[in-house]
């Protein structure tokens, strides 16, 4: 019996092996490698900065196939990671087999494959982030019987030349349609390539910000995902990234994942849904709305949201993009619905009425047509987000959240059902706290709650300190008043930055 969901798979594996990627072994890598006759082999990893790394390989034998997917090979960890030593830096990088995808961009055929890190007696690098995520998710999973999936909302600019024809309204670009939004193919063009990659990709369409200079064009486009454990959500976050920078590389033209391309435009943000499973049941909701489960949640990340930013909101520009009335979060708070709070709760399909029947009254559905789908989505990273620690980040909070006394009451007591930019509230909003307004202010939350961060072992006492560090080093203490009305020194910034992780 043919099944329909390999059949439709985009990944070029998937459909040749039979099998979902998960199920990847060595031997199925080299037999699709033998049948679509692929010269190369890139191994690629994330290390210190954000960025994926490459490893090539042409493939000179079966042998020598052999060893590259069995024994992965050694790199230079020093030159990878600061808090590695030259005097003994030599790492292993070994394959994960299930993120073997065919390389788009390469003139050999290629097939690329995700690594992870180990140290010279073969244990995973406690350092690495790809590690750290890794454990976070497998002691939750221990302490609580659940697992966690995410998404991300990957927003991006596209810069180039000016187009007088059918030119889009200032900040109205929200899902148009070409001829007014310039660079729908692109973004369809990468939707299809991330897919091919293993990326579950749930859409994209074009967002809100777009401008133009007397000489430049600026427009504003997201593509968001499905649910996927969380250390599978972040490879594809990373993968959709390299690829869309390639794809505009290719045409000559610029991308930028920065948080703020200019003040009082839009900025891009890097939204993180969450939700808990258990035996694959989502258990966000119960009978009377939002489980407690989901509200203890809320509740953890909310308690360690200002250090979270330390994570998600990494360099200087970040913070001018977290600014009130910008749809972008600046208070501790929680609502449904509410795109001025920092945890939104957005609509999760779980009301009774059927709506595809009622559009479509000659369609018969015999049973619910969507399961609980229900997510909370955490709005304050940005493009800049170092994306293994933020997510795992996310994940102790959760964790946190599910241990800490006086959850539920956090929980009822940051919830807001109103605009608080609005001045009829404005005597909520006085009364949250706020979030870091620099980077330097985010290493000294960071610092206070370090011990929850490395409970457990998951963050490594060193990684901690790197963040820090490296944070307290902008020196962009108070940044957004000493800039204020300044707009060739923040434009020089945001050039400094326009190409963060």
């Amino acid at each position: 019996m043919k099944d329909s969901n390999i059949l439709m798979n985009p990944n070029a594996l998937v459909k040749f092996l039979k099998k979902p990627a998960k199920e990847f072994t060595k031997k199925d890598l080299i037999h699709f490698i033998e049948e679509y006759e692929i010269e190369m082999v890139n191994f690629r990893y994330v290390a210190e900065d954000g960025k994926l790394k490459t490893l090539n390989f042409i493939i000179s034998s079966k042998e020598h196939l052999d060893t590259i997917l069995t024994a992965g090979e050694r790199v230079d960890g020093s030159s990878l990671f600061s808090f590695i030593e030259a005097g003994s830096s030599d790492l292993y990088v070994i394959p994960r087999y299930k993120t073997a995808f065919v390389n788009p961009f390469s003139e050999v055929p290629a097939l690329d494959i995700l690594c992870s890190f180990y140290n010279c007696e073969g244990k995973p690098l406690e350092s690495a982030p790809e590690n750290i995520l890794r454990k976070a998710h497998q002691k939750f999973r221990d302490a609580t019987g659940y697992t966690m999936k995410a998404l991300g909302e990957l927003e991006y600019y596209v810069n180039s030349e000016k187009e007088d024809h059918f030119p889009a309204a200032d900040q109205r670009g929200y899902h148009a349609s070409r001829p007014f939004a310039k660079f729908e193919e692109l973004r369809t063009e990468a939707l299809r390539l991330i897919a091919q990659a293993g990326g579950q990709v749930k859409y994209g369409h074009s967002e809100v910000g777009n401008f133009t200079s007397h000489i430049e064009m600026f427009e504003q486009h997201e593509i968001e995902f499905l649910p996927t454990e969380v250390e599978d959500a972040v490879d594809q976050m990373v993968v959709a990234k390299w690829i869309l920078r390639m794809l505009a590389r290719e045409r000559g033209i610029e991308i930028s994942f920065a948080p703020k391309i200019t003040v009082g435009k839009a900025g891009s943000g890097l939204h993180i849904h969450m939700l808990l499973e258990r035996k694959g049941k989502n258990v966000m909701t119960c009978a009377t709305g939002l489980s407690d489960i989901a509200k203890k949640m809320i509740a953890g990340i909310l308690d360690l949201s200002d250090a979270l930013t330390a994570f998600g909101n990494t360099i200087p520009p970040s913070y001018l993009r977290l600014v009130p009335h910008q749809e972008a979060p600046t208070n501790i708070c929680w609502g449904d619905r509410n795109r001025s709070a920092l945890v939104r709760v957005p609509l999760g399909w779980n009301m009774k009425h059927n709506m595809i029947q009622d559009a479509n009254p000659q369609e018969c559905l015999e049973e619910e047509p969507f399961n609980n789908k229900q997510t909370v989505e955490f709005r304050a990273p940005d493009g800049s987000a170092d994306l293994y620690h933020l997510v795992a980040g996310l994940v102790v909070a959760t964790l946190h959240g599910m241990e800490m006394e006086g959850a539920l009451d956090l929980a009822e007591k940051l919830y807001v059902d109103v605009n608080i930019f609005e001045e009829a509230h404005k005597d909520k909003l006085e009364k949250l706290d706020k979030l870091p307004d620099s980077c330097f202010e985010s290493a000294e939350r960071l610092e206070a709650k370090r011990e929850i961060f490395e409970k457990y072992g998951i963050f490594p006492h060193g990684t901690i300190d790197n963040f820090i560090d490296k944070l307290k080093s902008y020196e962009d203490k108070d940044l957004s008043d000493k800039l204020y009305g300044k707009e060739e020194e923040i434009r020089q910034l945001v050039i400094k930055y326009i190409h963060t992780q």
